[in-house]
C-alpha cells in the first residue's frame, strides 16, 4: 500500500494509460481525482476511490476550477500524473496550423498549466511528485508524428526542467515515454499496417498493456523512487534501443 492515504490527480484518468494508472493507485491505498474532459459536470469530490471531475486541461479556468474543488475537499495534492492528450498521424506537409496548435494546446500546454497550478500546493504542503506522460515519438522522427511528437519532446524537456527546478521544495518530476500501448487513442490511429511496423520494430514484438505503463508511473511516484528525479523512461519494448531490427 505504497499509496495509503495520499490523494492523487490524474488528468485523463478515465481512459487508456490514465485509468490503469489511476487503478494502479487506488490498489495501493490513493484516493484519485480522474481529471477528464469526458467526466460528467454533475459529478463531486466525495467518496473515496476514483473521482471522476470534468477538467479541460487546455484550458487556465478549468484548472483553476479543479485545483480549488480538490483544496476544498482535501487541502492537498500529493501525486499528480499528466496523462490527458491528443493524438493523430498527420502528413508534415498535410498538417493545418489549427490541428498543430491543438495538439500542443492539449498535450504540452496542458502539462505545464496543469504541473505548474498542482506544483504549487505541493509547495505549500510540503512537496510530493509528479509523472507527466511522453512518448518515444517525443525522441525519434516518426512518419506523421510533427505535430504529436513536437508536442511530446516538450513534454520531456518540460519535465526535466520542472525537476530541476522544483527539488528545492521538495517534489520530484519524472516523465514516462511509452511505445505503442493498447489503448483507445491507439487503436484509433494505428491501422493493421502501423500495427505489424510497430511490432516489427520493437525489439519485445508486441504493445504493452495499460498495466505496464501504470506500473512504472507508480514506481516513479512512490518512495520506491525517492532519490529519482529529472528522468525519462522508456517503457517501450526495447523501441528507442533497438536501432535496425534485422528481424
Amino acid at each position: 500500500m505504497r499509496f495509503a492515504d495520499k490523494i492523487g490527480l490524474v488528468t485523463g484518468g478515465l481512459s487508456g494509460i490514465g485509468a490503469a494508472i489511476a487503478q494502479a493507485m487506488v490498489r495501493e491505498g490513493a484516493t484519485v481525482i480522474a481529471a477528464d474532459i469526458s467526466a460528467p459536470a454533475e459529478v463531486r469530490l466525495e467518496g473515496g476511490g476514483i473521482l471522476p471531475f470534468r477538467t479541460d486541461v487546455a484550458d487556465p479556468a478549468s484548472i483553476a476550477a479543479l485545483i480549488t474543488a480538490a483544496k476544498t475537499r482535501f487541502g492537498r495534492i500529493d501525486h499528480l500524473v499528466t496523462s490527458a492528450g491528443i493524438g493523430r498521424d498527420l502528413p508534415f506537409l498535410e498538417t493545418q496550423f489549427a490541428e498543430f496548435d491543438r495538439m500542443l494546446a492539449v498535450n504540452l500546454r496542458g502539462t505545464f498549466l496543469v504541473a505548474q497550478a498542482v506544483a504549487r500546493e505541493m509547495a505549500r504542503t510540503g512537496g510530493g511528485a509528479i509523472v507527466t506522460i511522453g512518448s518515444v515519438s517525443g525522441a525519434r522522427g516518426n512518419i506523421g508524428r510533427a505535430a504529436y511528437g513536437a508536442s511530446k519532446g516538450g513534454v520531456a524537456t518540460l519535465s526535466q526542467v520542472m525537476a530541476v527546478e522544483l527539488a528545492g521544495v521538495g517534489i520530484r518530476v519524472n516523465c514516462l515515454a511509452p511505445g505503442p500501448v493498447e489503448t483507445p487513442l491507439v487503436a484509433e490511429m494505428h491501422d493493421p499496417a502501423i500495427r505489424a511496423a510497430w511490432s516489427r520494430v520493437t525489439p519485445m514484438h508486441r504493445y504493452a498493456a495499460p498495466d505496464e505503463i501504470a506500473a512504472a508511473a507508480c514506481f516513479l511516484l512512490s518512495d520506491d523512487a525517492s532519490f529519482i528525479t529529472g528522468h525519462v523512461l522508456a517503457v517501450d519494448g526495447g523501441f528507442l534501443a533497438g536501432g535496425l531490427i534485422a528481424r
